[in-house]
Protein backbone atom coordinates (compact mmCIF):
# COMPACT_ATOMS: atom_id res chain seq x y z
CA UNK A 1 0.00 0.00 0.00
CA UNK A 2 2.82 2.44 0.92
CA UNK A 3 4.71 1.55 -2.28
CA UNK A 4 1.62 2.25 -4.40
CA UNK A 5 1.06 5.60 -2.68
CA UNK A 6 4.70 6.59 -3.25
CA UNK A 7 4.55 5.73 -6.95
CA UNK A 8 1.23 7.54 -7.38
CA UNK A 9 2.38 10.81 -5.81
CA UNK A 10 5.67 10.62 -7.75
CA UNK A 11 3.80 10.12 -11.03
CA UNK A 12 1.50 13.11 -10.53
CA UNK A 13 4.50 15.22 -9.50
CA UNK A 14 6.17 14.25 -12.77
CA UNK A 15 3.13 15.45 -14.73
CA UNK A 16 3.02 18.70 -12.73
CA UNK A 17 6.73 19.32 -13.42
CA UNK A 18 6.21 18.80 -17.15
CA UNK A 19 3.32 21.29 -17.18
CA UNK A 20 5.26 23.90 -15.20
CA UNK A 21 8.42 23.53 -17.27
CA UNK A 22 6.58 23.93 -20.57
CA UNK A 23 4.53 26.94 -19.51
CA UNK A 24 7.51 28.76 -17.98
CA UNK A 25 9.68 28.17 -21.05
CA UNK A 26 7.00 29.71 -23.24
CA UNK A 27 6.69 32.69 -20.90
CA UNK A 28 10.48 33.13 -20.77
CA UNK A 29 10.83 33.13 -24.56
CA UNK A 30 8.14 35.77 -25.07
CA UNK A 31 9.11 38.04 -22.16
CA UNK A 32 12.90 37.72 -22.17
CA UNK A 33 12.83 37.53 -18.36
CA UNK A 34 15.90 35.88 -16.84
CA UNK A 35 13.91 35.31 -13.69
CA UNK A 36 11.26 33.37 -15.58
CA UNK A 37 13.94 31.60 -17.65
CA UNK A 38 15.76 30.56 -14.48
CA UNK A 39 12.45 29.28 -13.14
CA UNK A 40 11.82 27.46 -16.43
CA UNK A 41 15.22 25.77 -16.32
CA UNK A 42 14.64 24.98 -12.67
CA UNK A 43 11.34 23.34 -13.62
CA UNK A 44 12.92 21.43 -16.53
CA UNK A 45 15.49 20.03 -14.13
CA UNK A 46 12.69 19.28 -11.67
CA UNK A 47 10.93 17.38 -14.44
CA UNK A 48 14.04 15.30 -15.05
CA UNK A 49 14.42 14.80 -11.30
CA UNK A 50 10.83 13.60 -10.92
CA UNK A 51 11.38 11.08 -13.73
CA UNK A 52 14.46 9.82 -11.87
CA UNK A 53 12.43 9.72 -8.64
CA UNK A 54 9.60 7.76 -10.21
CA UNK A 55 11.93 5.09 -11.59
CA UNK A 56 13.99 5.05 -8.37
CA UNK A 57 10.90 4.48 -6.23
CA UNK A 58 9.66 1.66 -8.47
CA UNK A 59 13.08 0.01 -8.19
CA UNK A 60 13.70 0.72 -4.51
CA UNK A 61 10.40 -0.88 -3.47
CA UNK A 62 11.56 -4.27 -4.73
CA UNK A 63 12.20 -6.77 -1.89
CA UNK A 64 15.70 -8.04 -0.98
CA UNK A 65 17.17 -10.67 -3.29
CA UNK A 66 20.23 -12.93 -3.42
CA UNK A 67 22.50 -10.07 -4.52
CA UNK A 68 20.96 -7.23 -2.51
CA UNK A 69 20.44 -8.58 1.00
CA UNK A 70 19.44 -5.22 2.44
CA UNK A 71 16.96 -4.41 -0.31
CA UNK A 72 17.15 -1.62 -2.90
CA UNK A 73 16.16 1.41 -0.82
CA UNK A 74 19.51 3.20 -1.30
CA UNK A 75 18.61 3.71 -4.95
CA UNK A 76 16.41 6.53 -3.64
CA UNK A 77 19.45 8.10 -2.00
CA UNK A 78 21.40 7.87 -5.25
CA UNK A 79 18.49 9.49 -7.09
CA UNK A 80 18.39 12.26 -4.50
CA UNK A 81 22.14 12.81 -4.95
CA UNK A 82 21.69 13.11 -8.73
CA UNK A 83 18.93 15.66 -8.14
CA UNK A 84 21.27 17.59 -5.85
CA UNK A 85 23.84 17.76 -8.61
CA UNK A 86 21.22 19.06 -11.03
CA UNK A 87 20.25 21.76 -8.53
CA UNK A 88 23.84 23.03 -8.30
CA UNK A 89 24.23 23.01 -12.10
CA UNK A 90 21.07 25.11 -12.33
CA UNK A 91 22.36 27.51 -9.69
CA UNK A 92 25.66 27.97 -11.50
CA UNK A 93 24.02 28.81 -14.82
CA UNK A 94 21.54 31.25 -13.27
CA UNK A 95 24.28 33.11 -11.37
CA UNK A 96 26.43 33.32 -14.51
CA UNK A 97 23.61 34.68 -16.67
CA UNK A 98 22.36 37.12 -14.01
CA UNK A 99 25.81 38.60 -13.41
CA UNK A 100 26.38 38.83 -17.17
CA UNK A 101 23.13 40.76 -17.69
CA UNK A 102 23.82 43.10 -14.80
CA UNK A 103 27.37 43.70 -16.06
CA UNK A 104 26.40 44.34 -19.69
CA UNK A 105 23.15 46.16 -18.91
CA UNK A 106 21.16 43.77 -21.09
CA UNK A 107 18.13 43.70 -18.83
CA UNK A 108 15.24 44.30 -21.21
CA UNK A 109 12.18 42.39 -20.05
CA UNK A 110 8.63 42.57 -21.40
CA UNK A 111 6.12 42.04 -18.62
CA UNK A 112 2.78 40.56 -19.74
CA UNK A 113 -0.32 39.62 -17.79
CA UNK A 114 -0.26 36.03 -18.98
CA UNK A 115 3.39 35.62 -17.87
CA UNK A 116 2.37 36.80 -14.42
CA UNK A 117 -0.59 34.41 -14.53
CA UNK A 118 1.69 31.48 -15.39
CA UNK A 119 3.95 32.26 -12.44
CA UNK A 120 0.96 32.65 -10.11
CA UNK A 121 -0.52 29.32 -11.19
CA UNK A 122 2.87 27.64 -10.81
CA UNK A 123 3.04 28.90 -7.21
CA UNK A 124 -0.28 27.23 -6.45
CA UNK A 125 0.80 23.97 -8.11
CA UNK A 126 4.16 24.01 -6.30
CA UNK A 127 2.43 24.54 -2.97
CA UNK A 128 0.02 21.66 -3.57
CA UNK A 129 2.67 19.20 -4.79
CA UNK A 130 5.12 20.14 -2.02
CA UNK A 131 2.52 19.37 0.65
CA UNK A 132 1.49 16.08 -0.98
CA UNK A 133 5.08 14.92 -1.43
CA UNK A 134 6.07 15.92 2.10
CA UNK A 135 3.14 14.02 3.56
CA UNK A 136 4.00 10.78 1.75
CA UNK A 137 7.76 11.27 2.26
CA UNK A 138 7.32 11.49 6.04
CA UNK A 139 4.88 8.59 6.05
CA UNK A 140 7.21 6.29 4.05
CA UNK A 141 10.63 7.79 5.00
CA UNK A 142 11.36 8.24 1.28
CA UNK A 143 14.44 10.37 0.57
CA UNK A 144 13.60 10.61 -3.13
CA UNK A 145 10.13 12.00 -2.40
CA UNK A 146 11.62 14.33 0.20
CA UNK A 147 13.98 15.60 -2.50
CA UNK A 148 11.04 16.17 -4.84
CA UNK A 149 9.15 18.01 -2.10
CA UNK A 150 12.20 20.21 -1.58
CA UNK A 151 12.31 20.94 -5.32
CA UNK A 152 8.68 22.03 -5.42
CA UNK A 153 9.04 24.06 -2.23
CA UNK A 154 12.09 25.92 -3.56
CA UNK A 155 10.21 26.41 -6.85
CA UNK A 156 7.35 28.02 -4.98
CA UNK A 157 9.51 30.50 -3.08
CA UNK A 158 11.67 31.30 -6.08
CA UNK A 159 8.53 31.85 -8.19
CA UNK A 160 7.33 34.33 -5.57
CA UNK A 161 10.67 36.16 -5.88
CA UNK A 162 10.38 36.15 -9.70
CA UNK A 163 6.85 37.52 -9.41
CA UNK A 164 8.13 40.35 -7.22
CA UNK A 165 10.94 40.94 -9.71
CA UNK A 166 8.47 41.22 -12.59
CA UNK A 167 6.48 43.68 -10.52
CA UNK A 168 9.60 45.76 -9.98
CA UNK A 169 10.42 45.67 -13.72
CA UNK A 170 6.88 46.80 -14.53
CA UNK A 171 7.37 49.63 -12.01
CA UNK A 172 10.51 50.79 -13.85
CA UNK A 173 13.40 48.86 -12.27
CA UNK A 174 14.70 46.59 -15.13
CA UNK A 175 17.61 45.21 -13.11
CA UNK A 176 15.15 43.70 -10.62
CA UNK A 177 14.65 40.69 -12.92
CA UNK A 178 18.32 39.68 -12.77
CA UNK A 179 18.43 40.38 -9.05
CA UNK A 180 15.38 38.16 -8.60
CA UNK A 181 17.19 35.44 -10.57
CA UNK A 182 20.16 35.69 -8.18
CA UNK A 183 17.82 35.36 -5.22
CA UNK A 184 16.28 32.28 -6.88
CA UNK A 185 19.76 30.80 -7.26
CA UNK A 186 20.32 31.23 -3.51
CA UNK A 187 17.08 29.35 -2.79
CA UNK A 188 18.16 26.55 -5.10
CA UNK A 189 21.69 26.37 -3.67
CA UNK A 190 20.47 26.19 -0.06
CA UNK A 191 17.93 23.50 -0.96
CA UNK A 192 20.60 21.53 -2.80
CA UNK A 193 23.05 21.81 0.09
CA UNK A 194 20.50 20.55 2.63
CA UNK A 195 19.36 17.69 0.42
CA UNK A 196 22.93 16.70 -0.48
CA UNK A 197 24.02 16.65 3.15
CA UNK A 198 21.12 14.37 4.16
CA UNK A 199 21.67 12.08 1.19
CA UNK A 200 25.39 11.71 1.84
CA UNK A 201 24.72 10.87 5.48
CA UNK A 202 22.48 8.02 4.32
CA UNK A 203 24.92 6.77 1.68
CA UNK A 204 27.74 6.87 4.25
CA UNK A 205 25.60 4.83 6.70
CA UNK A 206 25.44 7.64 9.25
CA UNK A 207 23.16 6.66 12.11
CA UNK A 208 20.04 8.86 12.40
CA UNK A 209 20.50 11.68 14.89
CA UNK A 210 19.68 10.54 18.42
CA UNK A 211 18.91 6.95 17.35
CA UNK A 212 22.09 5.44 18.82
CA UNK A 213 21.49 7.09 22.19
CA UNK A 214 17.84 5.98 22.22
CA UNK A 215 18.58 2.35 21.30
CA UNK A 216 21.41 2.18 23.85
CA UNK A 217 19.10 3.45 26.61
CA UNK A 218 16.44 0.89 25.63
CA UNK A 219 18.86 -2.04 25.69
CA UNK A 220 20.55 -0.99 28.93
CA UNK A 221 17.12 -0.86 30.55
CA UNK A 222 16.49 -4.58 29.97
CA UNK A 223 17.15 -6.72 33.06
CA UNK A 224 19.90 -9.26 32.47
CA UNK A 225 21.97 -7.15 30.06
CA UNK A 226 25.42 -6.71 31.60
CA UNK A 227 26.96 -4.61 28.86
CA UNK A 228 26.48 -3.58 25.23
CA UNK A 229 29.60 -4.75 23.41
CA UNK A 230 28.47 -3.58 19.95
CA UNK A 231 25.72 -1.32 18.62
CA UNK A 232 25.48 -0.50 14.92
CA UNK A 233 22.76 1.43 13.08
CA UNK A 234 22.44 2.27 9.39
CA UNK A 235 19.47 3.75 7.51
CA UNK A 236 18.34 2.47 4.11
CA UNK A 237 15.23 4.19 2.83
CA UNK A 238 12.43 3.78 5.39
CA UNK A 239 14.22 0.90 7.10
CA UNK A 240 16.69 1.24 9.97
CA UNK A 241 19.05 -1.73 10.07
CA UNK A 242 20.33 -2.37 13.59
CA UNK A 243 22.78 -4.86 15.07
CA UNK A 244 22.99 -5.18 18.85
CA UNK A 245 25.47 -7.42 20.69
CA UNK A 246 25.01 -7.71 24.45
CA UNK A 247 26.80 -9.58 27.22
CA UNK A 248 24.84 -11.75 29.65
CA UNK A 249 25.82 -13.97 32.56
CA UNK A 250 26.90 -17.39 31.32
CA UNK A 251 24.89 -18.93 34.14
CA UNK A 252 21.69 -17.57 32.60
CA UNK A 253 19.54 -20.42 31.24
CA UNK A 254 19.14 -20.60 27.45
CA UNK A 255 15.38 -20.07 27.71
CA UNK A 256 15.93 -16.87 29.71
CA UNK A 257 18.43 -15.62 27.11
CA UNK A 258 15.83 -16.16 24.37
CA UNK A 259 13.26 -14.21 26.42
CA UNK A 260 15.79 -11.41 27.00
CA UNK A 261 16.53 -11.11 23.26
CA UNK A 262 12.82 -11.07 22.44
CA UNK A 263 12.28 -8.32 25.02
CA UNK A 264 15.05 -6.22 23.46
CA UNK A 265 13.48 -6.67 20.02
CA UNK A 266 10.00 -5.74 21.24
CA UNK A 267 11.14 -2.56 23.00
CA UNK A 268 13.25 -1.36 20.07
CA UNK A 269 10.40 -2.10 17.64
CA UNK A 270 8.08 0.05 19.77
CA UNK A 271 10.45 3.01 19.43
CA UNK A 272 11.47 2.33 15.80
CA UNK A 273 8.64 0.51 13.97
CA UNK A 274 10.61 0.18 10.71
CA UNK A 275 13.71 -1.40 12.23
CA UNK A 276 15.33 -4.58 10.84
CA UNK A 277 17.01 -5.86 13.99
CA UNK A 278 19.63 -8.47 14.83
CA UNK A 279 20.26 -9.21 18.52
CA UNK A 280 23.19 -11.36 19.69
CA UNK A 281 23.78 -12.36 23.32
CA UNK A 282 27.27 -13.47 24.35
CA UNK A 283 27.57 -15.31 27.70
CA UNK A 284 30.44 -14.09 29.91
CA UNK A 285 31.72 -15.19 33.34
CA UNK A 286 30.95 -13.01 36.34
CA UNK A 287 33.27 -12.17 39.22
CA UNK A 288 30.41 -13.06 41.56
CA UNK A 289 30.15 -16.67 40.33
CA UNK A 290 30.61 -19.24 43.08
CA UNK A 291 32.70 -22.40 42.69
CA UNK A 292 29.46 -24.37 42.91
CA UNK A 293 27.96 -22.43 39.98
CA UNK A 294 31.10 -22.82 37.90
CA UNK A 295 31.27 -26.60 38.37
CA UNK A 296 27.56 -27.08 37.64
CA UNK A 297 27.90 -24.94 34.51
CA UNK A 298 30.89 -26.92 33.23
CA UNK A 299 29.01 -30.20 33.68
CA UNK A 300 25.84 -28.81 32.10
CA UNK A 301 27.72 -27.63 29.00
CA UNK A 302 28.92 -31.20 28.50
CA UNK A 303 25.41 -32.54 29.01
CA UNK A 304 26.53 -34.40 32.14
CA UNK A 305 24.41 -34.78 35.27
CA UNK A 306 26.12 -34.40 38.64
CA UNK A 307 24.81 -34.24 42.20
CA UNK A 308 26.08 -34.27 45.77
CA UNK A 309 28.51 -31.53 44.78
CA UNK A 310 30.74 -30.67 47.72
CA UNK A 311 33.20 -27.77 47.80
CA UNK A 312 35.69 -27.62 50.69
CA UNK A 313 38.72 -25.63 51.73
CA UNK A 314 41.28 -28.12 53.09
CA UNK A 315 44.43 -26.56 54.58
CA UNK A 316 44.23 -23.67 52.15
CA UNK A 317 43.59 -25.92 49.14
CA UNK A 318 40.28 -26.05 47.29
CA UNK A 319 38.72 -29.53 47.08
CA UNK A 320 35.75 -30.39 44.84
CA UNK A 321 33.89 -33.69 44.83
CA UNK A 322 30.68 -34.84 43.18
CA UNK A 323 28.67 -37.81 41.97
CA UNK A 324 28.68 -38.24 38.19
CA UNK A 325 25.69 -39.98 36.63
CA UNK A 326 26.35 -42.15 33.55
CA UNK A 327 24.49 -44.89 31.69
CA UNK A 328 24.52 -48.00 33.87
CA UNK A 329 25.41 -50.15 30.83
CA UNK A 330 28.44 -48.01 29.99
CA UNK A 331 31.84 -49.80 30.35
CA UNK A 332 33.90 -48.56 33.28
CA UNK A 333 36.76 -47.48 30.99
CA UNK A 334 34.42 -45.21 28.99
CA UNK A 335 32.80 -43.83 32.14
CA UNK A 336 36.23 -43.13 33.64
CA UNK A 337 37.30 -41.27 30.49
CA UNK A 338 34.14 -39.16 30.72
CA UNK A 339 34.87 -38.34 34.36
CA UNK A 340 38.50 -37.49 33.57
CA UNK A 341 37.53 -35.06 30.81
CA UNK A 342 35.12 -33.34 33.21
CA UNK A 343 37.74 -33.17 35.98
CA UNK A 344 40.29 -31.63 33.60
CA UNK A 345 37.76 -28.99 32.50
CA UNK A 346 37.03 -28.11 36.15
CA UNK A 347 40.76 -27.75 36.94
CA UNK A 348 41.21 -25.58 33.88
CA UNK A 349 38.48 -23.26 35.16
CA UNK A 350 39.36 -23.26 38.88
CA UNK A 351 43.13 -23.78 38.80
CA UNK A 352 45.58 -26.65 38.32
CA UNK A 353 46.18 -27.07 42.07
CA UNK A 354 42.49 -27.75 42.84
CA UNK A 355 41.66 -31.25 44.06
CA UNK A 356 38.86 -32.68 41.89
CA UNK A 357 37.34 -36.06 42.63
CA UNK A 358 34.33 -37.79 41.12
CA UNK A 359 32.21 -40.76 42.13
CA UNK A 360 30.72 -42.59 39.14
CA UNK A 361 27.28 -44.07 39.57
CA UNK A 362 24.58 -45.40 37.24
CA UNK A 363 22.06 -42.88 36.03
CA UNK A 364 18.51 -43.68 37.16
CA UNK A 365 16.26 -44.97 34.45
CA UNK A 366 13.87 -42.35 33.12
CA UNK A 367 10.82 -44.58 33.46
CA UNK A 368 10.55 -47.44 35.98
CA UNK A 369 7.72 -49.95 35.94
CA UNK A 370 6.49 -50.67 39.48
CA UNK A 371 3.52 -50.98 41.80
CA UNK A 372 2.40 -50.90 45.41
CA UNK A 373 4.58 -52.85 47.85
CA UNK A 374 3.29 -56.05 49.46
CA UNK A 375 0.84 -55.28 52.25
CA UNK A 376 2.94 -57.00 54.92
CA UNK A 377 6.09 -55.08 53.99
CA UNK A 378 4.19 -51.82 53.63
CA UNK A 379 2.57 -52.20 57.05
CA UNK A 380 5.95 -52.80 58.69
CA UNK A 381 7.50 -49.73 57.08
CA UNK A 382 4.46 -47.57 57.97
CA UNK A 383 4.60 -48.59 61.65
CA UNK A 384 8.32 -47.81 61.82
CA UNK A 385 7.82 -44.49 60.04
CA UNK A 386 5.10 -43.46 62.52
CA UNK A 387 7.37 -44.40 65.39
CA UNK A 388 10.35 -42.47 64.01
CA UNK A 389 8.40 -39.31 63.27
CA UNK A 390 7.02 -39.24 66.80
CA UNK A 391 10.60 -39.18 68.08
CA UNK A 392 11.28 -36.00 66.10
CA UNK A 393 9.75 -33.20 68.22
CA UNK A 394 9.96 -30.67 65.39
CA UNK A 395 8.11 -32.91 62.91
CA UNK A 396 4.31 -33.25 62.81
CA UNK A 397 1.36 -34.21 60.65
CA UNK A 398 2.68 -37.25 58.81
CA UNK A 399 0.47 -37.77 55.72
CA UNK A 400 0.35 -38.94 52.10
CA UNK A 401 2.43 -42.03 52.85
CA UNK A 402 3.01 -44.33 49.85
CA UNK A 403 5.25 -47.39 49.69
CA UNK A 404 6.06 -48.71 46.23
CA UNK A 405 8.21 -51.40 44.73
CA UNK A 406 10.01 -52.06 41.43
CA UNK A 407 12.99 -54.08 40.18
CA UNK A 408 15.40 -51.73 41.94
CA UNK A 409 13.84 -52.06 45.39
CA UNK A 410 11.44 -50.22 47.68
CA UNK A 411 10.58 -46.53 47.40
CA UNK A 412 9.03 -44.73 50.38
CA UNK A 413 7.15 -41.44 49.85
CA UNK A 414 5.64 -39.30 52.61
CA UNK A 415 4.74 -35.72 53.50
CA UNK A 416 5.27 -34.05 56.87
CA UNK A 417 5.10 -30.62 58.48
CA UNK A 418 7.65 -28.42 60.27
CA UNK A 419 7.60 -24.95 61.76
CA UNK A 420 8.00 -22.58 58.79
CA UNK A 421 10.69 -20.62 60.65
CA UNK A 422 13.04 -23.61 60.78
CA UNK A 423 16.01 -23.62 58.44
CA UNK A 424 16.13 -25.98 55.48
CA UNK A 425 19.33 -27.51 56.86
CA UNK A 426 17.76 -28.45 60.21
CA UNK A 427 14.68 -29.92 58.48
CA UNK A 428 16.91 -31.92 56.15
CA UNK A 429 18.89 -33.30 59.10
CA UNK A 430 15.70 -34.59 60.77
CA UNK A 431 14.52 -36.22 57.53
CA UNK A 432 17.94 -37.77 56.94
CA UNK A 433 17.86 -39.43 60.37
CA UNK A 434 14.46 -40.96 59.59
CA UNK A 435 15.77 -42.21 56.23
CA UNK A 436 18.84 -43.80 57.80
CA UNK A 437 16.73 -45.65 60.38
CA UNK A 438 14.29 -46.89 57.73
CA UNK A 439 17.09 -48.24 55.53
CA UNK A 440 18.76 -49.90 58.53
CA UNK A 441 15.60 -51.89 59.36
CA UNK A 442 14.57 -52.44 55.71
CA UNK A 443 17.70 -52.83 53.55
CA UNK A 444 15.60 -53.21 50.39
CA UNK A 445 14.60 -49.55 50.59
CA UNK A 446 16.28 -47.82 47.64
CA UNK A 447 15.06 -44.28 48.22
CA UNK A 448 13.06 -42.27 50.75
CA UNK A 449 11.35 -39.19 49.30
CA UNK A 450 10.14 -36.87 52.08
CA UNK A 451 8.24 -33.68 51.20
CA UNK A 452 8.41 -31.08 54.01
CA UNK A 453 5.70 -28.41 54.30
CA UNK A 454 5.26 -25.44 56.68
CA UNK A 455 2.66 -25.98 59.40
CA UNK A 456 -0.65 -24.35 58.57
CA UNK A 457 -0.08 -24.17 54.81
CA UNK A 458 -2.39 -25.91 52.34
CA UNK A 459 -1.28 -29.48 51.92
CA UNK A 460 0.45 -30.48 48.72
CA UNK A 461 -1.94 -32.13 46.27
CA UNK A 462 -0.89 -35.34 44.57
Amino acid sequence: MAASEKQKVAFFSMLASALLAGSKLIAAVFTGSLGILSEAIHSVIDFGATIITWFAIRWSDQPPDEEHHYGHAKIESIAALVETGLLFVTTGWIVWEAVHRLWTGDTHVEVTWWAIAIIAVSILIDFNRSRALNRVAKKTSSEALEADALHFSSDMWSSIVVLLGLGAVWAGVPAADSIAALVVSVFIAVAGWQLGARTLRTLLDTAPEGATKSVRAIVEGVDGVLEISSLRLRPSGPTLFASVVVEVARTMPIDDIVILKDLIRDRIHQAFPHVDLTVTANPVPLDSETVFQKVMLIASRRNLAIHHLTVQQINGRLAVSFDLEVDGDMPLATAHDTATVLEIAIRKELGADVEVESHIEPQPEHLLEGGEAEAKVADGILKLLNSLTKKQPRLSELHNVRIRENDHGLFVHYHCCFDGAQTVESVHDDIDRIEANLKEKFPRIRRVIAHAEPVGRARHKL
